[in-house]
């Protein structure tokens, strides 16, 4: 449309590109034709001027009777700048009016050339609907409905905020999770649950200064965002503070419900430049405080253990499809005579690098990650294999029977009878030729559970070896009710026996007990002759250890059995 200059009223004339005057009231309806708001700048020496609008501006409110329009106030300048541009078109996001009533535009600038004179078309297009509902969206998104607080989205938004403001290193982050929480939603049900959870966040939020940010991060989990002044001894005076504020009972219906929680740490530093990491760093911290039992702050060497043993658990993973695993056998002898009456089935293996990690260090991964389970299948087919191959190189029964230790994870997770009566099966053997060693851990995983499959394993006729014993949860009613055929001296008792008064007084108890009870016992460690013979004299069984041999490969220990057994019996 070819204006040439109009007031905002539209009351003075243009005139069309080919000269033909326009009236005033034809301008208007050509403007007014026009849904939205439009108006029509232009430079009149050197001051910004509205040439033209349209009926939708000046209901608008953007024409004003006196004084500058609200557009030119706070656009001004960049319409000015797209005058004296190069540009053809150009999108300005513009807010008009206060914080609270404010309005939303779309403002398009397009130019425009008539009688030597640049012009600017400024269209209006009001996205305030929109917005709004982008804004009311934005906020379910970042927020718990069921508390009201910041969810996990939320919190990291703020957390980035800091970061961005370049305060990082000033913050920190508490991650505190609920103790026993299912408890209550198994005894009462979720709406209870629900309850406990809104009350939890009234009283943290209480605990908290006014400047710190609570979010439920999920569950029964809760993040605090705090920035710390002076010294980061105010987390730990905050986090004491949610505790206490914790402690006092909670009451659902008629009960009454103590709610403990573990509170980990983590923070920030000026290189941190992602919020979601702080938080992960502050949830490992839990882990720990759930074992310590106090207020644990995230140390990065923490956390690159953990990496470490992932690294482990994927190449004990493959080790275990590869087929890289070994079993060594070391003997267990008679005091009395020095006959092997058996072997036990150590693990070993030596990864791709050469590096031979011991079972101290592997296993712990295998049980956290369940490679416990098929790496205790394959422990008990190998033993059996190997115990089959050496009956078949000795014409018969060589004579020994093999242990293999059975992992309390193992015993929770499969059905180990089973596996054992097929291992029998396989390999030919009889249930007598297989001892299964468990350690006392296992007994209080669960008991029930544990009490079955022992039983099932005897049906079987194996016999069944209490590790460790007078180690762990030492428990006599175990004893007594569990189909137990021998106990298993640790070495901590045995090592240093000679010199160590209080040692002998235990392991005396200990063989005292196996007696009375009718079981066999088993010393570890056993490191000289000496040793070997104070323990005859006190009553153990059987021997193990150093004075004897060490761990033995499948053909060693084949040999070291025919060797020392035909000495014996010479």
């Amino acid at each position: 449309m070819a204006l040439e200059k109009l007031d905002c009223a539209g009351g003075a004339t243009s005139r069309t590109e080919s000269g033909t005057i326009l009236e005033p009231a034809e301008s208007a309806r050509r403007l007014n034709m026009l849904p939205v708001p439009v108006a029509l700048f232009a430079l009149v020496d050197g001051r910004l001027t509205i040439e033209a609008s349209n009926r939708a501006f000046h209901d608008a409110g953007f024409a004003l009777e006196r004084g500058p329009s609200a557009l030119v106030g706070t656009l001004g300048a960049e319409i000015e700048g797209f005058l004296a541009s190069d540009g053809d078109l150009h999108d300005i996001a513009w807010q008009a009016g206060d914080p609270v009533e404010c309005r939303h535009y779309n403002v398009t600038l397009a130019r425009a050339h008539h009688f030597g004179r640049t012009r600017c078309l400024a269209t209006l297009i009001d996205r305030t609907a929109e917005v709004r509902t982008e804004q009311h969206l934005r906020r379910e998104m970042l927020t718990d409905s069921l508390t009201g607080l910041p969810n996990r989205a939320g919190f990291s938004d703020r957390l980035e905020s800091m970061i961005e403001a370049g305060r990082a290193a000033s913050c920190a982050v508490l991650v505190v999770d609920l103790d026993r929480f299912s408890r209550v939603n198994a005894c009462l049900g979720a709406l209870a649950g629900d309850e406990l959870l809104i009350t939890v966040a009234r009283r943290i939020k209480g605990a908290l200064r006014a400047r710190d940010t609570l979010a439920r991060l999920g569950g029964d989990e809760f993040g605090i965002l705090m920035t710390i002044d002076e010294e980061a001894a105010e987390a730990d005076r905050v986090a004491e503070r949610i505790r206490g504020a914790l402690a006092t009972p909670f009451r659902l219906s008629d009960l009454e419900f103590h709610i403990d929680c573990a509170i980990g740490v983590a923070f920030g530093t000026a290189c941190l430049d992602d919020p979601d990491v702080l938080i992960r760093h502050a949830q490992f911290a839990v882990k720990r405080s759930k074992t310590s039992g106090l207020v644990e702050a995230y140390h990065p060497r923490a956390l690159t253990l953990v990496h470490e043993q992932f690294e482990m658990e994927t190449a004990l993973r493959r080790a275990l499809d590869n087929g890289d695993l070994r079993l060594s056998f070391q003997p267990i002898c008679d005091l009395g005579t020095g006959r092997v009456m058996g072997f036990e089935a150590l693990s070993r293996w030596i990864d791709e690098r050469g590096i031979a990690h011991p079972p101290a260090d592997f296993i712990p991964v295998a049980e956290e990650s369940g490679l416990i389970v098929p790496l205790g299948r394959w422990a008990l087919d190998k033993a059996a294999a190997t115990l089959a191959e050496w009956d078949a190189r000795s014409g018969g029964d060589c004579g020994v029977r093999v242990a293999v230790n059975l992992s309390a994870i193992q015993l929770q997770r499969d059905d180990i009878a089973s596996v054992v009566e097929r291992v029998v099966e396989s390999s030919g053997l009889t249930g007598e030729r297989l001892t299964l060693e468990l350690t006392e851990s296992a007994f209080i995983t669960d008991p029930d559970r544990i009490a079955r499959a022992m039983h099932a394993l005897k049906e079987i006729g194996c016999t069944l070896a209490m590790d460790d014993f007078g180690t762990g949860y030492s428990n006599l009613a175990y004893l007594q009710k569990l189909p137990i055929d021998a106990l298993k001296i640790d070495q901590s008792f045995v090592i240093g026996l000679l010199a160590d008064r209080d040692k002998v007084a235990i392991v005396r108890a200990i063989l005292s007990l196996a007696q009375a009870l009718g079981m066999k016992t088993t010393a570890e460690g056993v490191e000289t002759l000496e040793l070997a013979q104070t323990l005859t004299a006190l009553g153990c069984t059987y021997g193990q250890g150093y004075a004897f041999a060490r761990a033995l490969d499948p053909d060693a220990a084949y040999a070291h059995l025919i060797a020392r057994n035909h000495s014996s019996a010479a």
